[in-house]
Formats: structure tokens, C-alpha cells, sequence
């Protein structure tokens, strides 16, 4: 690690708050005020279960009744581009998925995926049967994606509206998997700079698409329908490029940046919040028919071209350099790089998965 050592800390301010004061060669970073919670040593998170349900630190909340409608002027512009600012909250993207304050409510989301739609169908004319056949023809979220996944996954034997009316039933057999769609939406708006509104993260972002195909995926195989759930994992690898097994458990609020190249094996399990960027592999060791792959925690930020290879636990709110092989356990709220990963800060006091953040951390404290 050369002169750089990792980060000291020093109560400042009473016990709940701390700040974290880079080593003396690194005396660029700025002080970091965070709560004291970020710096418990362990944490225990319990994968996402198959619905997409997750049990929060007060209990098991439903996705619906945490979020708060805001008016049109409270979420618009309210940061001078649109986005509403991030507010100050009691909880850390690291316990697991709750909607914040200025998420929308189902219908408000609904109602603004379809205005931005006819905002650009009037401001681009070319656009408007494409935008009128996924979403302002529709009547919910839910009917919307099973149209776009439908199209998507569909060739010429495998009918678009067979697949339509398979992805509809589901939806409504389950509606969690809507509820950690909807998850994902919020979270793409919130974390990627590039995506400026729902919709465009809907119609374009096939990282998107494809964990919302996995989801469905997921249910299929879950439910005993394997054959079914395999040959649209095929196609969805086909037409996406992203190679997740059904069986593989993912959580809510899932950013998959760019997605070329994503892998996640069979037994792999991926927590809350947790936000990938192009060329991740969760892998697996061996050939046993045991659990292989990786947990990952909440809150974690895997870079690009990161591999996780076996039957580790990467822990939450840690955050691994592109390119890197991890092979070890990772503690929480760490940042590891290199191949193989070392740890080269402990006590991370950020949550990577929001600020994606993959530069300066290396630039300050990696020395080859």
C-alpha cells in the first residue's frame, strides 16, 4: 500500500456523529461526516427471498406504503435538472431496499413515464407509434412491460403474444416483481447521471430490461416451470448479451450499468441496492451441485469488469475496483482492488452504490 495507510477516525462532534480524516500522505480527501452506524463492524443481511421481498430494520414493510407522493413541482426541477434532490434519511442503502421520501407512489410513477412519453412523441414525431405502442397506450406499469419484455424476447417460435400473456399472469400471480420493478426505476433515475427520466431508463437501458427479464425468470423456475424459464434465460442472454441463471436471487433497487458481458451463476445471491457495472462476473468453483457462487451484501458497488468467484460473501456498503478478482471474503464497508482483490481501506464511510464513485479512492490510496 506504500505510505498510504488507511483512513484514521476521530469523534468531533458527540458520539453520533464521526468524521473520517485521510492519512497524512492523502490529506486531499476532504472530512466525511457520516452517522456512527456506517461503522458497525458486522452486519447481518439476510438474502432477498424469491418473492423480492426484503425485511427492513423495522420490520417487514411493504413497498407501497413507504412511499410518499410528492406534487408535480415538489419532484420537477427541484435540483435544476428535473431530479428530485436526495434527501437526508434515517436509513443507509446498505440495510437493505425502502423507498425514499421523493419516490413516487405506483400511480404517480405511472403517470410520469407516460407524460415524458408524450412530451417526446410531440417534440419527435418519428417516435410517436413507438412510444404510443409501449407506453402511452397503456393502462399500468405492469401491462407496459409485458408488451416491451414481450417484443424483446420473442422470435419467429416463440410468439410475441404468447410471451405477453405469460409475463401479464405473472405480474398479476405476483406483484412483488412489479413492486421491485418499480424498485429498479427509482434506483436507475437516482444513481445513473446519463439517465434523465423513467422512461428513457424503461425503453433503453437494457440493464434494466434484463433484470426485469430475470425476474420473471425467476418466478418460472421457482414455480417448477424450469424448461420454460431456461429457454427465455437463452434468449434474453441472445438479445441482451447478460447471462443471469434463473435460479440466482436478486434484490431490489438493482442498477446494472451498461450490462454487456453481466454473469450470475446458479446459486449466486445479490442483495438490495446493490449497483454493477459491464463485464461483472459472479462465478461459481467446482463442480458440485452445492452452493458455488457469491452473496452479495446490500449497497455493494462491483466496477467494471469485476469477477467474484465461489462461494464468498462480499460484505454490504463495500466497494470493488474494476477489473478486480475477488477469491476472499470481504468485510463490510470496504474497498478492495487488484487481482487478487486486497483490501486497501476498511470502515468505508460511504455508500459506493449511490455515488459511483470507482476513481478516487484508487487515486489517493492504491500504490502498485
Amino acid at each position: 500500500m506504500g505510505s498510504r495507510g488507511l483512513a484514521s477516525s476521530q469523534h468531533l462532534a458527540g458520539p453520533e456523529r464521526l468524521y473520517v480524516t485521510a492519512a497524512p500522505s492523502a490529506r486531499r480527501h476532504a472530512k466525511r461526516p457520516i452517522t456512527s452506524k456506517a461503522l458497525i463492524a458486522e452486519r447481518h443481511w439476510s438474502p432477498p427471498t424469491t418473492n423480492g421481498r426484503t425485511s427492513f430494520l423495522n420490520g417487514n414493510v411493504a413497498w407501497k406504503e413507504q412511499l410518499i407522493s410528492r406534487d408535480e413541482d415538489d419532484f420537477a426541477g427541484s435540483n435544476g435538472n428535473g431530479k428530485a434532490k436526495m434527501p437526508e434519511v434515517d436509513w443507509l442503502p446498505s440495510t437493505g431496499w425502502r423507498p425514499a421520501p421523493h419516490h413516487l407512489a405506483s400511480k404517480r410513477l405511472w403517470e410520469r413515464i407516460q407524460q415524458e412519453a408524450r412530451d417526446d412523441a410531440a417534440k419527435e414525431p418519428v417516435l410517436a407509434s413507438f412510444l404510443h405502442q409501449n407506453i402511452i397506450s397503456h393502462a399500468s406499469l405492469g401491462k407496459a412491460m409485458a408488451v416491451l419484455l414481450a417484443n424483446k424476447l420473442s422470435s419467429r417460435t416463440l410468439l410475441g403474444t404468447q410471451l405477453m400473456q405469460l409475463i401479464s399472469d405473472i405480474y398479476r400471480d405476483e406483484p412483488s416483481i412489479l413492486e421491485a420493478c418499480e424498485a429498479d426505476l427509482q434506483s436507475c433515475v437516482d444513481r445513473d447521471p446519463a439517465c434523465e427520466k423513467f422512461s428513457q431508463c424503461m425503453l433503453y437501458f437494457k440493464g434494466f430490461q434484463a433484470i426485469q427479464c430475470h425476474r420473471l425468470n425467476h418466478w418460472l423456475w421457482q414455480n417448477n416451470r424450469k424448461e420454460l424459464a431456461v429457454l427465455l434465460q437463452s434468449r434474453m442472454s441472445e438479445v441482451l448479451h447478460v447471462d443471469i441463471h434463473p435460479a440466482a436471487r436478486i434484490g431490489r433497487g438493482i442498477l446494472m450499468d451498461h450490462a454487456t458481458g453481466v454473469v450470475v451463476g446458479e446459486t449466486a445471491v445479490v442483495g438490495d441496492n446493490v449497483s454493477l457495472l459491464h463485464q461483472v462476473t459472479l462465478g461459481g468453483s467446482g463442480t458440485g451441485k452445492g452452493v458455488r457462487h457469491p452473496h452479495v451484501g446490500h449497497g455493494v458497488l462491483l466496477g467494471a469488469g469485476v469477477s467474484v468467484l465461489g462461494p464468498i460473501e462480499i460484505g454490504p456498503g463495500s466497494k470493488v475496483g474494476a477489473g478486480s478478482v475477488v477469491v476472499t471474503d470481504l468485510p463490510c464497508h470496504c474497498v478492495a482492488v487488484g487481482v487478487p482483490a486486497r483490501i486497501i481501506r476498511q470502515s468505508c464511510v460511504e455508500e459506493p452504490c449511490v455515488n459511483m464513485d470507482l476513481v478516487d479512492d484508487f487515486i489517493l490510496d492504491y500504490v502498485i
